[in-house]
């Protein structure tokens, strides 16, 4: 018989060193001659990332040597940070930024070294691509030459045999590149490029010019995209047909150019596009001249498929995993990264005919018993204005514990990061730590979330600050008038975009929410907008309003003007070296929240930037988190836990 004790006091086997230990970060997967590569980011290895093979007999070997940390930081969030092209590797090198050559077969006996290609300096590089004839590299290059001037994107040329180089521009003029991609042949190159104030999921150009002998490119023409029109991912087909994934229809779908025209490949009312985020993500790839293998999505969740070219027949691929946001194929198989609810995301090898999954890499090697993890359920709920909002729901699940039929669990709502991202199905340890114990989760897709069209994108626009957040509550209620939440221990709790949405709702609606957790969360927009980073300085256009033409409305939705309205409990988490939300925004909070006699708790982490990768960080954050609730709402944690600093902890109003 379960043990009945109450929420949150359950003890659970998923620790929160458990968490921080078993999530290495797979992504980045490319196949090559029978060999499959992709990154690790290591949480054990102070977070750096590390190239892994597998080659065509199951060797697992590290590619890059101890303490390379392969990443870029072009934008920040990064991603195309390495490349596979026949007899060796380019990848980034985070410590210094320069682009490095390592061979794919030293000579036997000898360790394979790496090689820089390019000098130091004030360059970032991300995206490559190598031609298909040359030793020539072509890439996004973030020049940071002056503090004080916004650096300059462009793309690249790279000589690979005259030694050191930081390139050649052979396309500029436009503020971000991305996706350079050489046709088959050689003879043609095509990129997307955008402008500010435009982010890429809102109106990118997608490019084609001749490739010169010298390297550089001429007769470019334009051949799809604007303003109001998002393209992801361009690409060739074996025979030179240009692909790429536009939302023109309002859904991102997969099109082509042919005899001069744009046609849908398959028109559907389904996601075949993710927000570009980081460099190098691809939905679709080409398995023979005929056939194309896609994911695709709809309400929140994706899919394994291939298309005919012919027809545009879609059919699905029954395979028992959802696939990530990296996809690679070949005429027999499709690689990528596959999500599952109850088990470790993994690198897997689907076989197309019949969807048999081979797991190639696991992201964690212990495993939990099921017992103990929640699968989630999707919920759709009425927003406050009539429309409908989605999102994903855990119940509290503990094989050893139950609660008193009268009991109703403390809530959780998540309000994910982005704020064009979206909630996922896959395993989080992370998540499961709470369910486990007691606490009921919903990770909330509020409009302008992405997965479920334009217009519910786009919905977000000029209502950052308002709409994410009464859907928050609004999912809140709708649990507790459903008998699933108590209305007296209801948490809001976000990282990035997420913490400003929770901050948002701790200043804007007091009453609702008991406690707040904000991870590196926005507490004054104007702070942000001012010194951000170029790849999201002029986001805030779309989502609020012009700066500084309309400052009435960033100074009216920072929590840090309405701090007298808190009434809620406040912890906050920071990491010291965050360049996208920079550690002033914590800390003002964290002020603002003391001065006026609140709870209030400030973790700041160094080595941390923007995304916590260290496994001690981890740890830390979720103990101290449970620590936190612990004493907010009155009750004793079954873990042992380290006590953290809390302000104002007498002077609670209305927390028990």
């Amino acid at each position: 018989m379960p043990i009945l004790a109450p929420y949150g006091t359950w003890r659970s086997p998923i620790s929160a060193d458990a968490v921080a230990r078993a999530g290495i970060r797979l992504s980045s997967v490319t196949i090559d001659s029978g060999d499959v590569y992709w990154l690790e980011g290591r949480p054990h290895e102070a977070g750096r990332y590390v190239l892994v093979r597998r080659d065509a007999v199951g060797r697992v070997v590290d590619v890059t040597p101890p303490g390379t940390n392969v990443r870029t930081r072009v934008h920040e969030y990064g991603g195309g940070f390495y490349l596979v092209s026949r007899d060796f590797v380019l990848y980034t090198e985070f410590t210094d930024q320069r682009m490095y050559r390592l061979p794919r077969n030293p000579t036997r006996g000898a360790k394979a070294m790496p090689t820089p290609i390019t000098p130091p300096g004030p360059w970032r590089y991300a995206d490559g691509v190598m031609h298909p004839h040359r030793p020539l590299l072509v890439c996004v290059r973030e020049d940071h030459v002056s503090r004080d001037a916004e650096p300059v994107n462009s793309i690249v040329a790279v000589p690979l045999d005259r030694g050191e180089s930081p390139g050649e521009v052979v396309v500029g003029g436009h503020d971000f590149y991305a996706y350079p991609r050489f046709s088959p042949d050689g003879s043609r190159l095509l990129w997307i490029a955008w402008r500010h104030p435009r982010m890429p999921w809102e109106g990118t150009e997608l490019w084609v010019a001749d490739v010169l002998p010298a390297g550089g490119v001429a007769n470019a023409r334009h051949v799809a995209g604007g303003a109001t029109e998002s393209i992801f991912q361009p690409g060739w087909s074996p025979d030179g047909t240009v692909y790429f994934v536009s939302d023109q229809s309002g859904w991102w779908n997969l099109y082509r150019e042919r005899g001069g025209s744009i046609e849908a490949v398959c028109p559907a009312n389904a996601e075949f596009g993710h927000p570009l985020w980081q460099f190098g993500m691809s939905t679709w790839a080409c398995a023979d001249p005929s056939r194309i293998v896609v994911t695709y999505g709809r309400r929140g969740r994706w899919r394994l498929a291939t298309i005919d070219t012919g027809t545009g027949r879609l059919v699905d691929v029954p395979a028992a995993v959802e696939p990530g946001t990296a996809l690679v194929a070949d005429a027999t198989h499709a690689v990528f990264v596959g999500h599952r609810p109850l088990a470790p995301d993994a690198v897997v090898r689907v076989e197309l005919e019949t969807g048999a999954v081979e797991v190639l890499r696991l992201a964690a090697d212990a495993t939990i018993d099921t017992r103990y993890l929640c699968e989630p359920r999707s919920i759709e709920f009425p927003t406050e204005d009539g429309q409908v909002a989605y999102g994903l729901f855990y119940a509290p699940r503990n094989a050893d514990y139950g609660a008193t039929a009268r009991e109703r669990p403390p809530l959780i709502v998540v309000s994910h990061g982005g704020p064009t991202a979206a909630a996922s199905s896959a395993l989080s340890l992370g998540r499961q730590y709470w369910t486990s114990r007691g606490f009921a989760v919903v990770e909330v897709d509020y409009r302008g979330s992405t997965g479920y069209g334009r217009a519910y994108r786009e919905y977000l626009n000029g209502r950052w600050g308002v709409v994410d957040v009464t859907d928050c509550l609004d999912a809140a209620r709708y649990l507790v008038a459903a008998g699933e939440a108590d209305s007296d221990r209801l948490i809001i709790r976000g990282h990035s975009a997420g913490g400003y949405t929770t901050l948002a709702a701790l200043a804007f609606h007091p009453g609702v929410f008991k406690a707040g957790a904000s991870y590196y969360g926005v507490s004054d927009l104007e702070v942000l907008v001012r010194d951000t980073h170029k790849f999201e300085s002029r986001y805030g256009d779309s989502l609020i309003g012009s700066y500084p033409a309309r400052r009435d409305l960033y100074i009216a939705r920072s929590p840090i003007h309405a701090v007298n309205g808190l009434d809620s409990a406040l912890i906050l988490f920071q990491g010291v070296e965050d360049r996208i939300v920079p550690p002033s925004q914590a800390q003002i909070m964290a002020d603002a929240a003391r001065a006026n006699g609140l709870p209030v708790s400030l973790l700041l982490f160094e080595g941390e930037q923007h995304g916590f990768r260290r496994t001690e960080t981890i740890r830390r954050s979720l103990e101290a988190e449970l620590y936190f609730y612990g004493v907010v709402f009155g009750f004793t944690p079954a873990d042992d836990l380290p006590p953290i600093p809390i302000d104002n902890v007498n002077q609670m109003r209305g927390a028990r």
